[in-house]
């Protein structure tokens, strides 16, 4: 396995739209199982392929405390069932260092592929909840600074890249 590197915004790749996986093999699993080697080093709790430099639509998670629980989702498809949101201080791995409120659907439903490229459905609620369309805006393009102000968003954006640039 090996650590792979993670984008950090405002890196424009991060803004990929990730493509369909069309077929579930042994490089798909071998990416992620590299994924949740970057993800637990990190550490975080979730990883979009997109956040690896990777455009297909495949993303990593484990919310556990004592990494017990990990969940592979491919060509995710999420729906909303029902009016209520609620607010959660998210986190990224491409936002490091910074926490934000992000209101969210609190009822979906998820369809996706395990790592067998076998289909499932779940209706997850609270912070997997939350991880999940996190992750999946990843796939879409999306990070959780665009659902902040833009100053908030400006802010974050001036600190990281003055890091970036001090690590140069």
């Amino acid at each position: 396995m090996a650590l792979l590197e993670i984008l950090e915004f405002p890196d424009p790749r991060l803004r990929t739209i990730a493509k369909p996986v069309e077929n579930v093999d042994d490089s798909v699993r071998e990416l992620i199982d590299n994924m949740f080697e970057t993800m637990y080093a990190a550490p975080g709790i979730g990883l979009a392929a997109t956040q690896v430099n990777v455009h297909r639509r495949i993303v990593v998670m484990d919310i556990s405390e004592d990494q017990s629980e990990p969940r592979v989702l491919i060509n995710p498809e999420v729906t909303v069932l029902g009016d209520d949101a609620a607010p959660y201080d998210e986190g990224c791995l491409s936002v490091p260092g910074f926490y934000e409120s992000v209101d969210r659907p609190t009822q979906i439903r998820v369809d996706a592929l395990d790592r067998d490229g076998k289909s499932f459905t779940l209706e997850p609620d609270g912070l997997l909840a939350v991880c999940i369309q996190h992750e999946l805006d990843h796939l879409n393009g999306k990070l959780f600074v665009d659902y902040i102000s833009q100053i908030k968003r400006q802010r974050i954006r001036k600190k990281l890249e003055k890091l970036h640039r001090a690590k140069a």
